[in-house]
């Protein structure tokens, strides 16, 4: 796995890089893919010109190539990730910072290999692969 980070959230995101590193090596693999931290303000600008939902959101990913059936090339996208949202959504679920930022990367990770959560159906196969490579990498979820 080959991640490339770039943070344009004014934030000291060192942590967050080596948590999601360390996720991304339970996995393997020879894909590659950026993790971009922003603001509120970007990931809300990004939401409103990319989905038509003027709001902020905690991760978005944009995938190379949007068909899974497609995917011939080891690159694929981007994952932004809002700082400040993440930890947030951390200190109201109860867990650590480093939890959620694997979570949101794991999460966009997910959505750029061509998974979703449209149907009850998707979203217990994602969210249960979700949660099988956070387990692995040490951040389970508490109950």
């Amino acid at each position: 796995m080959k991640l490339s980070f770039f943070n344009e959230s004014g934030y000291n995101v060192r942590q967050y890089e080596k948590v999601i590193r360390n996720v991304f090596k339970t996995i393997g693999g020879k894909k590659t893919f950026n993790v971009i931290f922003v603001d509120k303000k970007e990931i809300q600008r990004i939401n409103k010109e990319y989905r038509n939902i003027d709001k902020v959101t905690d991760v978005i990913s944009f995938a190379l190539i949007d068909d899974p059936e497609v995917i011939q090339t080891n690159e694929l996208g981007d994952i932004f990730i809002c700082v400040e949202r993440a930890k947030e959504q951390a200190l109201d679920y109860g867990h650590s910072e480093g939890r959620e930022f694997a979570f949101l990367a794991v999460h966009g990770y997910l959505h750029l290999c061509g998974y979703d959560h449209q149907s009850k159906e998707e979203e217990n196969v994602m969210f249960g692969i979700q949660e099988n490579i956070l387990n692995k990498a040490g951040y389970v979820r508490k109950k």
